[in-house]
């Protein structure tokens, strides 16, 4: 949706820019006049057809917020009540907040919703006019979170509408056996009755709202009146009711009631038989009949929730035929003869049932139907035509079999061809813009079952990875250039590195289907690829390309009119414009060279000794395409390809992960009991927290959580903490905690009668003591090294509260701001974990390698065998710690380490005098272990009992010789008895560590394959294995076959993960065999902040329309599961915190951000510790956007890079400033500046890091120089989430460029910039002042303003000049700082290719010459 810019929001041309400056933009907004609400702005919205250009600018004008809600009464207009949710429709659209507006008014919002929802099915407004009322319907029930929505769409699906069932009987058939159905029922009826007129009247409008409104969109359907533009709007507001009616079908608590009545209506069949439905425009109101009858038909039990099985739902469509079996025989037994004898199977086929009922006259077909229980008679205002042809298909519709959704799943191939790629329901969402539905399934903030959002998910995960794929083959194919020579032969006279032309494939062998299949088991295909003209670089990345990895191939016959930039009013395909014939996916089996062996790399990257001409790819075609091409008629399009595609590895990962999702959506891969209901959305979500589950655990051992009893103490702040009874007073860690009350029993449901008293009555909540106590932790050994590592962070209460949950079963929600330590908690609650439940595995998850690393590196600190830690995926190689976390660096680890074990095994024989070779394998150390050394550790703890004296004590110890290396005396005198039997414990358990070891590691000198060896670590010997969520959805199958198991899994970055990318991780195992499968896992721990970035989701019609960009973090906390929030930052300044603290109401500072140096001094150079810089227009020219969404502005881009110049000059060292930008155009932009101005010279060199904010989110600097971009309109930076991150990367100075007046006019974003906006918005330098300063940051000091980027850039050519005349006297030379010069990996967006030279380039600085 196209945005007001800052021009339409203050001009004075425009209407409502002047109506708002005069109405409602002043100091006392202007009270509302029935005038201004029809002549100023209804009449001009509906005179153009409310158009979203201007509903939005009405919107930013804050209409809504100091206009039309403050001045809503009872008696307000129909206008103004449009206006109102028109506006509402808008921020819904832009993902704003909307209901909090309302939150605070309950009585109104209430009497404007009614008013809302007659509007909804008055017939006299215009169908264009409901359209926009339906569409704020849809949104209201997509928001049941909010309580004030809630209570005003509850009563219009409850079981009250059951009233309007076609008959007594029927209903009561749809009653009879549920007792809780009945119930419910009868309080209605009781409600009802209890009411007074006005009550009666209000529960009448709402149980017959939403069957009036199905009646008013069929009559939409058959009606046959008006012209063609009416016919379409009536299409139009057909497609919104659909929508509206797969919403209420896609929740469990709407789905209970309406769906009895929507099939009692026989709406799919209404439908379908409707003059609309059959219009060839209508392909979208098709598709949408589909969703609805997906959900109308998905196997549920509609009142518990439970999915029916496959054999359950066939029963249920038996129980339907059997029930026409014993209509037939009862009314036509003669006629309906065959009927009644034909079996199930043969009767659930719709031509079948047509071909049985054809013999029975219209009045014997109407009688069946009746006996049936379907409705046949409806209201004259529906214009539903109840002839014999809607009759049949209403018997149909009802009783023919419908697929187990899971088989829609099993047929949709995960591999692409032009076929899906281009097909109308996915094009359609390219130009999605909120003004029409969409055929596609949303995510909800409910589920019916986890089947059901599997099934979504995979559409909508398979939809957004074919999208990308197509975007990325359409812009390659448009950088080759393809040109139709004279002779029919295409010719590509452009260049991609993503490409190269081929000849056609050579099928080189087809494997027969397996058992049960009917596509080949393999079809293998060759590719020769002609590398004799490709730089080296280039020729390598052809060559390295992976197993597996995916490859298309494309059949391109290039059209004779030039290309266009597709931006022109011609409607023909892309595809058909770009010469797109066909698209056929394979994945690399291997690469070979010209002969045909497999491919070697003798000499070094980039050695281009021996220019090779050819390469051969070895493919294996998607053989469910393969298949379909040959059972096609047409040419076989594999002899029309002539072009190879393919995709870096990191975005050529879609198949493996759209295989893992496809094969859970078809399993029965359980979730954990516990957890099931509140993931899909119903019930208490408070009982899986640790709290309030049945198995929580009483006691804890915290071992170095706490530092001392203060922090103990300081921890539970209102909690009363009681020492053991056998200790006196105070005492140090470890210390072991347990709970001496349980948390209060949920309080029992109330009668009817008695709920309003006991919701007056406050629940009294104990207050739980902390019982502690500790234990003498065991000797580690003589060595130092033996001594283990210990936690030094001192948790606040908040992350305290988190561990302890963290570390008892159930769930755990973690919300950390910015700074809060989020990292350490997860890292001592895995620390907890693996020593509180040694028998118990953890998985560790994130969104990026970068933060699993972090984690990662984190845990490696603390007390934790590093034998039992695992990293899997290619992020391990950037780890900086000393030993290999990998499969293989774990298994060489473990093998190095037993030699060293051997080693210290055979120096122990030695020590002791024992003949022979004992350390030569592990199987020889056990042996001398049983013979030896346990032995001989039994004799010494005998003969010590009775011995008191260090001399004694020491005299019988037998290792003296063994112990020879560690301080010593090992025993020393006048040491307390106690200490001495202590000190031999500890060597005791020094030389028992090693014996342990080397029983873990025998298996690995057994285990001959690496790949067995790998296994065995995985399965068997890590505790704690750390991936990403990418890799876990790539190597699901594999992982869970090989029989992992695990019990906890910790989420980092919990927020930025899509729903289904948080779930696959749950599902790496294989359900424990039982009667019921259920799942091992006992606690989840999710850590993330859903208040900064989601989930990155391309398409805006899969990130708006069908809310993929959800994450499973932020949906529990709509659904109230209890939060532990992190309220202490430790990361930044106070005064830049504040920044983004009004985000974080509760957020305080810890004494670090006050008491450390580098908070107390000031920023060297510059006046303020943060500042807005506002940059007028460069050159006349403010934004520019060469290329759709690349957005650049070269005055902020030369301001930004001046800014760097000026502080390494002033000596800032380069490693601690980041330059971050809110968009990838930028980003280019700002490098190339860098790359002429700083790269490659040492006196400036290159930033700590340059790229984009989102992909900084979980990184910090000490200084950041942010570039807005935008001089037109706020843009992305309207959604709060993301300017969150924007304003909390920075530790010690920010610095903000961009026009204030576009920031000024959102009212979004005003309450983040008003600290920025109330320093002066010129740059403030202190001259004469370096790196590092003593100045305090409370100091007062003199600021010099730069009136802008010339008189800053002036400043430059001085300085460097100075620099060098200083550098020259005194004999010195500049040395680069190695600032590591990090790039965000990117890509050229203004068309698609990654710029990997440059990149490649800008890896480090070179140094300059001696000056």
């Amino acid at each position: 949706m196209q945005r007001p810019t800052v021009h339409d929001l203050t001009s004075d041309d425009n209407h409502f820019a002047q109506l708002a400056r005069r109405t409602w933009l002043t100091a006392k907004p202007a009270k509302v006049l029935p005038s201004i609400i029809k002549d100023g702005l209804y009449d001009k919205l509906e005179a153009e057809s409310f158009p979203q250009p201007q509903l939005a600018l009405l919107e930013q004008l804050q209409c809504l917020e100091r206009y039309l809600w403050p001045g809503y009464a009872d008696d307000a207009s129909n206008q103004h009540i449009l206006l109102i949710l028109l506006l509402v429709n808008v921020k819904r659209q832009a993902n704003l907040p909307i209901w909090s507006l309302f939150e605070a008014s309950p009585d109104a919002f209430s009497s404007f919703f009614k008013r809302v929802l007659h509007m909804s099915i008055d017939a006299s407004l215009p169908v264009s006019v409901r359209q926009h009322v339906l569409v704020f319907i849809i949104t209201a029930f997509q928001s049941l979170d909010s309580g004030v929505v809630r209570r005003e769409c509850a009563p219009l699906v409850s079981v009250a509408i059951w009233t309007n069932l076609h008959s007594e009987s029927e209903r009561e058939r749809k009653l009879a056996g549920n007792v809780a159905l009945q119930k419910a029922w009868r309080a209605a009826g009781k409600k009802y009755s209890n009411a007074d007129d006005e009550g009666q009247a209000r529960i009448r409008f709402e149980r017959s709202w939403l069957y009036t409104l199905v009646l008013d969109f069929l009559a939409r359907l058959y009606g046959v009146e008006g012209n063609a533009d009416q016919r379409q709007t009536n299409v139009r507001y057909c497609e919104r009711s659909l929508e509206l009616l797969c919403d209420l079908l896609s929740q469990l608590p709407t789905k209970r009631y309406v769906n009895a009545l929507l099939q009692d209506l026989n709406v799919l069949a209404a439908i379908k038989l409707s003059p609309r439905y059959q219009d060839e425009d209508s392909s979208l109101l098709r598709e949408l009949h589909e969703i609805l009858a997906h959900y109308i038909g998905f196997p549920i039990d509609d009142q518990s929730g439970k999915q029916l099985s496959r054999q359950e739902y066939e029963e249920l469509s038996n129980a339907g035929i059997a029930r026409l079996q014993r209509a037939a025989l009862q009314l036509h037994p003669e006629k309906l003869k065959i009927l009644i004898l034909a079996n199930y199977g043969l009767l659930s086929q719709r031509t079948e049932l047509q071909s049985h009922l054809a013999d029975l006259s219209d009045s014997e077909l109407l009688k069946l139907v009746s006996e049936l229980g379907l409705r046949s008679r409806y209201p004259e205002k529906s214009s539903v035509i109840t002839d014999r042809t809607f009759l049949l298909e209403v018997v149909v519709t009802a009783l023919e079999a419908k697929p187990y959704y899971t088989d829609a799943v099993r047929d949709m191939t995960t591999m692409p061809t032009e076929r899906v790629l281009y097909d109308k329901a996915l094009l359609r969402t390219d130009d999605y813009d909120g003004t029409t539905p969409l055929a596609i399934p949303k995510l909800n903030l409910q589920y019916l079952t986890a089947g059901d959002f599997l099934w979504r998910s995979f559409i909508l995960y398979r939809a957004e990875a074919f999208y990308e794929i197509r975007k990325h083959l359409e812009d390659t194919v448009k950088r080759l250039q393809p040109r139709r020579q004279a002779s029919g032969i295409t010719r590509f006279d452009g260049f991609s590195s993503m490409a190269i032309p081929i000849t056609k494939p050579a099928i080189i062998e087809t494997l027969p289907p397996r058992v049960g299949e009917d596509v080949p088991a393999e079809v293998k295909a060759e590719v020769m690829l002609d590398v004799s003209r490709l730089q080296p670089k280039l020729r390598q990345e052809w060559e390295s390309v992976r197993p597996d990895d995916v490859v298309f191939l494309l059949n391109v016959q290039a059209q004779d009119r030039a290309l266009t930039n597709g931006h022109g009013s011609d409607l023909t395909p892309i595809n058909e414009k770009l010469g797109l014939k066909a698209v056929r996916s394979a994945e690399i089996i291997s690469v070979l060279d010209e002969a045909g062996r497999m491919l070697r790399r003798d000499g070094p990257p980039g050695d281009d000794s021996s220019r090779p001409r050819q390469r051969r790819l070895l493919l294996r075609l998607d053989a469910a395409s393969y298949k379909q091409d040959q059972a096609d008629s047409k040419a076989d399009p594999i002899d029309g390809i002539n072009l190879i595609i393919r995709r870096r590895a990191r975005e050529n990962t879609f198949k493996a992960v759209l295989d893992s999702v496809k094969d859970l959506a078809v399993s029965d891969a359980p979730l954990p009991a516990w957890f099931q209901d509140v993931f899909l959305g119903y019930g208490d979500p408070a009982t899986v927290t640790a709290a309030r589950l049945t198995d929580k655990t009483k006691a804890v051992d915290y071992r170095d959580t706490f530092l001392d009893w203060q922090h103990l103490i300081e921890s539970f702040p209102g909690q009363p903490v009681e020492p053991d009874g056998n200790a006196n007073g105070s005492f140090p860690p470890p210390y072991v905690l347990e709970s001496t009350t349980a948390a209060p029993a949920a309080p029992p449901r109330t009668a009817k009668k008695r709920k309003r008293e006991a919701e007056a009555e406050p629940v009294a909540q104990d207050v739980q003591a902390i019982k502690v106590s500790t234990y003498e932790p065991p000797n580690a050994g003589p060595y130092p090294t033996d001594a283990p590592k210990v936690n030094k962070v001192r948790f606040t209460p908040a992350q305290v509260k988190a561990v302890s949950s963290g570390t008892k079963p159930g769930l755990t929600l973690v919300v950390g701001p910015p700074g809060t330590g989020k990292t350490d908690v997860a890292t001592q609650i895995i620390s907890n974990i693996y020593h509180n439940y040694p028998e118990q595995r953890t998985l560790l998850v994130a969104h990026s390698n970068q933060a699993l690393n972090q984690l990662f590196q984190k845990i490696t600190a603390l007390n934790i065998d590093e034998r039992h830690l695992l990293r899997l995926g290619h992020g391990e190689e950037e780890l900086t710690t000393e030993a290999s976390y990998s499969k293989a660096g774990r298994v060489e680890s473990f093998l190095e380490r037993g030699s060293q074990h051997l080693a210290e095994v055979q120096r122990l024989a030695n020590s002791i005098n024992a003949p022979g070779a004992h350390g030569s394998t592990c199987e020889t150390a056990t042996y001398f272990d049983q013979v030896y050394a346990t032995p001989m550790w039994k004799r010494f703890w005998t003969a010590a009992e009775g011995l008191t004296s260090a001399e004694d004590i020491s005299s019988i110890f037998p290792f003296h010789v063994f112990f020879a290396d560690a301080s010593q005396p090992l025993f020393p005198a006048n040491t307390p008895h106690a200490s001495l039997l202590d000190i031999a414990r500890g060597c005791e358990t020094h030389i028992r560590r090693i014996f342990t070891e080397l029983a873990s590691i025998r298996p690995f000198e057994l285990l001959r394959s690496p790949r067995d060896k790998a296994n065995y670590l995985l399965i068997k010997e890590a505790r704690i294995i750390a991936m990403t969520s990418t890799h876990a959805a790539m190597r699901r199958q594999e992982i869970a076959s090989l029989g992992f198991q695990y019990d906890t899994v910790v989420m980092e970055e919990a927020a930025q993960l899509t729903e289904i990318e948080t779930l696959i991780p749950f599902a790496l195992q294989n359900p424990t065999p039982g009667k019921i499968p259920t799942s091992r896992l006992k606690r989840i721990v999710l850590v993330g902040d859903h208040l900064q970035n989601a989930p990155i989701i391309q398409n805006a019609a899969f990130r708006q329309y069908a809310n993929l960009e959800q994450s499973l973090f932020l949906r529990l906390v709509r659904l109230g599961v209890p939060i532990c929030m992190l309220d202490a930052q430790g990361r930044a300044r106070p005064s830049l915190a504040a920044l983004y603290k009004w985000r974080y109401p509760s957020l305080t500072n810890l004494p670090i951000t006050t008491t450390s140096p580098e908070f107390q001094r000031a920023n060297a150079g510059l006046r303020y510790d943060y500042q807005f810089i506002d940059v007028p227009p460069y050159r006349g020219v403010g934004e520019s956007e060469p290329s759709p969404h690349f957005i650049q502005n070269l005055g902020e881009a030369e301001y930004v890079v001046a800014m760097f110049q000026y502080l390494r000059l002033l000596g800032y060292p380069a490693h601690r400033i980041s330059i971050l930008t809110t968009y990838a155009g930028q980003r280019a932009l700002i490098r190339d500046v860098l790359g002429h101005r700083c790269k490659g010279k040492a006196m400036f060199g290159m930033p700590g890091w340059v790229g984009t904010v989102d992909k900084y989110q979980g990184e910090e600097n000490d200084f950041v120089l942010l570039s807005l971009v935008r001089t037109k309109t706020v843009g992305y930076l309207r959604d709060l989430r993301r300017l969150t991150v924007a304003l909390s990367r920075a530790r010690l100075g920010l610095y903000v460029f961009g026009r204030r007046e576009v920031f000024e006019s959102s009212l979004e974003v005003r309450q983040a910039f008003s600290l920025l906006f109330a320093r002066p918005e010129k740059l403030t330098l202190v001259v004469n002042e370096l790196y590092p300063t003593q100045r305090g940051v409370e100091d007062e000091v003199e600021g010099t303003e730069m009136e802008g980027l010339e008189h800053l850039g002036s400043y430059i050519p001085v300085m460097v000049k100075a620099k060098l005349e200083q550098i020259k006297q005194e004999g010195g030379q500049i040395v680069a700082e190695d600032s590591g010069g990090r790039m965000e990996d990117e890509e050229d967006e203004a068309g698609g290719e990654a710029l990997a030279e440059d990149v490649a380039e800008m890896e480090g600085i070179e140094e300059d010459e001696v000056v």
